[in-house]
């Protein structure tokens, strides 16, 4: 499984700006050709240029799995067409989410089996959400926290969490979602390690500050082992 480092945009928050499944990743206009390529080749994926909203802040807007893509209620009627045919090519769901709350990509932790959704989503909202991912869901919080997509990242083969969970909710994460986690930081400390991580099955994309013991738990979480 691959692993890089890289900036976009300059910032070493990689995972404010992409959001990616196993087969197409969304990204803010304006990467170069360099960057591009790196999360095409790491990722194995097609990439759709596009805003959310209006702004770069792609993987902060975006949830989703191999099944279906959430999107906010402020997403702009001409990036929805701009993404729509991407979706329909790989036979995926479409979810606009009528949420006041808009940030999906730091509310929603999924991977193909299971979603976890924080508690602040209402609860009509979550059950949707769930039907276009297609999975089982529970609306929780994590560490007393709402964000549970900003907490940890969780592919098929395994997840990484912040490092202060307590030994009882990292045993639920991988009850639940039926992986191993590990407790991890990126970009030199950083706990909240959705910020700084791109990762599906096929690689691994970390922010160019991630030390080198941090990329030790990052490949030990996400490879499975």
């Amino acid at each position: 499984m691959e692993l890089i480092k890289l900036r976009i945009k300059g910032s070493v928050h990689v995972g404010v700006y992409v959001y990616a499944n196993d087969y197409i990743g969304f990204i803010p206009p304006g990467l170069t050709a360099s960057e591009k390529e790196a999360i095409i080749d790491t990722l194995d994926i097609e990439l759709i240029e596009t805003k959310i909203a209006e702004t770069d802040l792609v993987g902060v807007f975006i949830a989703g799995n191999n099944y279906g893509i959430v999107l906010p209620r402020n997403v702009l009627d001409e990036e929805v067409e701009r993404i729509k045919p991407y979706l329909a090519k790989h036979d995926m769901n479409l979810y606009i989410s009528r949420s006041k709350h808009t940030a999906m990509g730091n509310i929603i932790l999924a991977n193909n089996n299971a979603a976890i959704i924080g508690g602040i989503l209402e609860k009509h909202e979550a059950q949707k959400i769930a039907e276009a991912l297609g999975v089982e869901y529970m609306v929780k919080d994590i560490m007393y926290l709402n964000i549970p997509g900003s907490l940890a990242v969780v592919t098929d083969r395994g997840g990484l969490v912040h490092p202060d969970i307590n030994d009882e909710e990292l045993r639920f994460l991988e009850e639940f979602f039926k992986v191993n986690f590990e407790r991890a930081t990126v970009n030199a400390g950083i706990p909240f390690i959705k910020s700084g991580l791109i990762a599906n099955n096929h690689g691994i994309i970390v922010g160019e500050n991630t030390t080198g013991p941090e990329i030790l738990r990052i490949k030990r979480g996400l490879e499975g082992g």
